[in-house]
């Protein structure tokens, strides 16, 4: 079984190399009409990634996923052909943290021997996370790109903290919702229609909350506030099964919304572009409508790769990468790099639901979901079905922040993996029959407090008759 899981993975990413180096070569062709001429280096460099990840997953993980990392590093791979199409300096920094991000994904694996281990340090993850959240309100560290507050730099080096916060948020959510999901279940308040536990579980609810705001609000930065609340919203669905957090945290994000759009200006400025961005097509709503030029021009099979260039956008290689994407390679291009993220999405829920351990699942969702939020937020930004953000496309975008901490998610998805698999069954028996002990005291405490509410509920009748 190991070798067949790790023999497929390497199956895989020998696709992975051919795909990229044709793409390498077919827009080398597209713009300069020869071959390229570091085409060689090219692909012993990729092949000695992509090869050393191969051999540190069958060394550290043998039973994990074997399809998580091959579809990262297509989409990698995708992201690094289009980068060097718009800018070859950026491609070359690209592919320096493209090695870092392998490294991280190396030191992860070896770090992280159990995934529920992490749920001993939930409290130092949240701390963490909020640090990296406020970092860039730190004067003298902070700096402001493109309206937002968003960036560290530290001497030479800038990157987002933003993007290792979530990392760490999700850890924290996930340890915390482990440890409270049956009272966050219990329901023994009321308020209306609404069923609700006892307030003080609720805090972690509306202090998410209150973060997503200060991030909105400060930083400018609609796009992690929108995906920090969302991924904990998630979470807490998922790990007590009430639909009513969902109906909840949407409400509380939507009237925060509102009144962010009420009071500050740049809030309604991208609300205003997103209904409306011909009102101003040189201005603010520039990017939007080159956006819809550049769709248009894609068609069905796209310019051919290297062959567009009749559009401009700024930051094509971060924000708007996909549409470049959808321009060079068409609706059928456009539509195999959303079936990359649904098969990673995809991926990471199934890892979710064969793990034993309840602590392993919700994290596991919770990487699972982040990876796709993020590529929804930009994707759905960019073809203007929501107002446009300022998150990268996991894995395609430039970016060492998101890159980096992107492949620490797959490689805590593949620790996951590995575990449940390799999990033995008398382990496995004994997690189950918590888990049934669990929800017979769920149960209990939910009979308990119905009973209440239904005590209080005959004395407030005799108490009006």
């Amino acid at each position: 079984m190991t070798s067949g899981r790790r023999n497929t993975e390497l199956g895989l990413l020998v696709m992975v190399v051919v795909i990229t180096g044709a793409a390498y070569v077919l827009a080398s062709f597209g713009r300069d009409s020869a071959m390229p001429v570091n085409i060689g280096p090219f692909l012993a460099a990729l092949c000695a990634l992509l090869l050393a990840g191969n051999i540190v997953t069958r060394k550290l993980a043998p039973e994990a996923d074997p399809i998580l990392f091959p579809v990262a590093a297509l989409l990698n791979g995708i992201g690094y052909v289009m980068i060097t199409r718009l800018d070859e300096d950026l491609a070359g920094f690209q592919a320096l943290w493209t090695a870092i991000g392998m490294a991280a994904l190396v030191g992860t694996l070896a770090v992280v021997r159990k995934a529920r281990d992490l749920a001993n340090y939930r409290y130092t993850a949240m701390v963490v996370g909020l640090v990296l959240l406020v970092l860039p309100m730190t004067p003298g560290l902070g700096r402001e790109v493109n309206g937002s507050l968003i960036w560290v730099r530290v001497g030479p080096v800038n990157f987002q903290p933003g993007e290792f916060a979530k990392v760490a948020l999700a850890l924290f959510f996930a340890g915390y919702l482990y440890d409270k999901r049956e009272l966050l279940a219990a329901s023994t308040r009321k308020l209306g229609p609404l069923h609700l536990p006892e307030p003080k579980y609720l805090a972690p609810l509306l202090l998410a909350w209150g973060a997503s705001l200060v991030v909105m609000i400060t930083q400018r930065d609609l796009g992690s506030s929108l995906l920090f609340f969302a991924l904990f919203v998630v979470m807490v669905w998922i790990a007590t099964g009430q639909a009513r957090y969902l109906v909840t945290g949407t409400l509380l994000f939507a009237g925060g919304a509102w009144f962010a759009w009420r009071t500050f200006s740049h809030v309604q400025d991208r609300v205003t572009t997103w209904i409306d961005p011909w009102q101003d097509p040189y201005g603010a709503g520039y990017q939007i409508v080159q956006s819809a030029f550049a769709l248009a021009a894609g068609g069905l099979g796209g310019t051919g790769l290297g062959q567009s260039g009749k559009v401009e956008f700024f930051a094509a290689e971060t924000d708007f990468i996909f549409v470049f994407i959808a321009e060079e390679l068409g609706l059928f291009g456009a539509t195999l790099i959303l079936m990359a993220y649904l098969l990673m999405v995809g991926s990471g829920l199934r890892i979710a639901s064969r793990s034993d351990y309840s602590f392993d699942k919700l994290l596991a969702t919770g990487l699972a979901a982040l990876l796709g939020l993020q590529a929804f937020l930009i994707m759905g930004g960019v073809t203007r079905l929501l107002p446009l953000t300022g998150v990268t496309l996991p894995f395609v975008s430039y970016g060492g922040s998101s890159l980096v901490a992107n492949y620490v998610i797959v490689a805590l998805l593949l620790r996951i993996s590995d575990e449940s698999i390799r999990t033995p069954a008398v382990q496995r028996r004994i997690e189950r029959a918590k888990r049934a002990q669990a929800d017979a005291e769920l149960a209990a405490k939910q009979a308990k407090a119905d009973a209440k509410a239904a005590k209080r509920g005959r004395r407030s009748s005799k108490a009006s008759a």
